[in-house]
């Protein structure tokens, strides 16, 4: 059974950080690419970082390219998003993918929220 369990979603006021985690398994955590998207209400699901296979590539939104980085670890079949600086417009639903191409979602996680607010 496939499973992408994101955590380490929460409130924190602007200009803080945070650390997304996504476990994957039941599937070759190493034979995807993964990424990262976000949704708010009202607006369409937001691609925000992608990486290759062996991590060694990845894409940054132009929206947090400088603020956020993705990376991943295929020994514990995990992926990371860490975001500084945030901005309360970074507020969102975030989501975990595996996929294909840059970037072919396959899997989807659950989410986990991420609220910017002072």
């Amino acid at each position: 059974q496939v499973q992408l369990v994101e955590s380490g979603g929460g409130l924190v006021q602007p200009g803080g950080s945070l650390s997304l985690s996504c476990a994957a398994s039941g599937f070759r955590f190493s034979d995807y690419r993964m990424a990262w998207y976000r949704q708010s209400p009202g607006k369409e699901r937001e691609l925000v970082a992608s990486i290759s296979r062996g991590g060694v590539t990845t894409n940054i939104a132009v929206s947090v390219k400088g603020r956020f980085t993705i990376s991943r670890d295929n020994a514990k079949n995990t992926v990371y998003l860490r975001m500084n600086n945030l901005k309360p417009e970074d507020t969102a639903v975030y989501y975990c993918s595996a996929g294909t191409g840059w970037f072919e979602p396959v899997y989807w996680g659950q989410g986990t929220q991420v609220t910017v607010s002072s």
